[in-house]
């Protein structure tokens, strides 16, 4: 008998601290980090390696957006899901958003737009940090599609489309803007703030005598720290403007 999303989060601990909450989103954090270290590594492959690393943070959204869901007071019949509903709902969400942003990336090429290659890496920036101010607001966009296709989905069995999270763009149009509007100066304000513990470490790894495998840990715990932070920061700052959209609706 396959468990349902609810029975399995309901294994894991308790935990008070907000990112420490999303722990379920660490292992395809971890492979999309990994991937995009191989991406900037091989450049032949990396496109194939981004690709990876996409779908790895799609998953660990799409993971932790029933508990985000739950801490704003919310409910989802994603918790009904079984394991293989689960990746359906994925590579669904993950047809209709690549399919999004190859035609952003095309129009952005049709203009004549340096930054069209970004358009790929706007689920990418909803745990790492972007280069510009577009391609971060561009992420909080494509992040609010893919919060609304998982409501929808838990909805309607696991089933959604970009088709048809129409009316909800409409119904909740302001609320989600505001929200968007928020999520893209929490990036760049987070992204600031990674920026000067970046060159921190950097100086740190320069002259550090510590051995090398220390230097290595400390920098998976700047890496990943940054990446929950910024994944955790996503969804509250998203399920709250849809929560107080609702609440102003009734």
């Amino acid at each position: 008998m396959s468990h349902t999303l609810r029975e399995r989060m309901a294994l894991r601990p308790d935990i008070e601290f907000g990112p420490f909450r999303f722990l379920e989103a660490l292992p395809w954090l971890v492979l999309a980090a990994t991937m995009r270290v191989l991406a900037f590594s091989t450049p032949g492959l990396a496109i194939i390696f981004i690709a990876f690393a996409t779908i790895a943070v799609l998953n660990a959204f799409i993971v932790v957006t029933q508990r985000s869901i739950e801490l704003t007071g919310g409910h989802s019949g994603l918790g009904d899901l079984s394991t293989s509903e689960s990746f359906r709902l994925s590579l669904t969400i993950l047809k209709w958003t690549a399919s999004l942003m190859v035609l952003a990336m095309l129009g952005a090429l049709a203009l004549g737009g340096k930054a069209a290659p970004l358009m790929l890496l706007g689920i990418d920036g909803m745990a790492f940090a972007q280069p510009t101010i577009p391609a971060m607001l561009w992420s909080a966009v494509i992040a609010t599609l893919i919060l609304l296709m998982i409501v929808e989905a838990g909805r309607r069995a696991g089933r959604t489309s970009l088709s048809a999270i129409g009316p909800e763009l409409l119904r909740h149009g302001v609320w989600l803007l505001a929200g968007i509007a928020a999520l893209t100066a929490s990036y760049v304000a987070l992204g600031t703030l990674q920026d000067i513990v970046r060159d921190i470490l950097v100086e740190f790894w320069r002259n550090s005598p510590l051995n090398q495998l220390f230097k290595n840990l400390i920098m998976f715990v700047y890496i990943f720290s940054f990446a929950m932070l910024r994944l955790w920061m996503t969804l509250l700052v998203l399920t709250f403007a849809l929560k107080q959209s609702y609440i102003r609706a009734r």
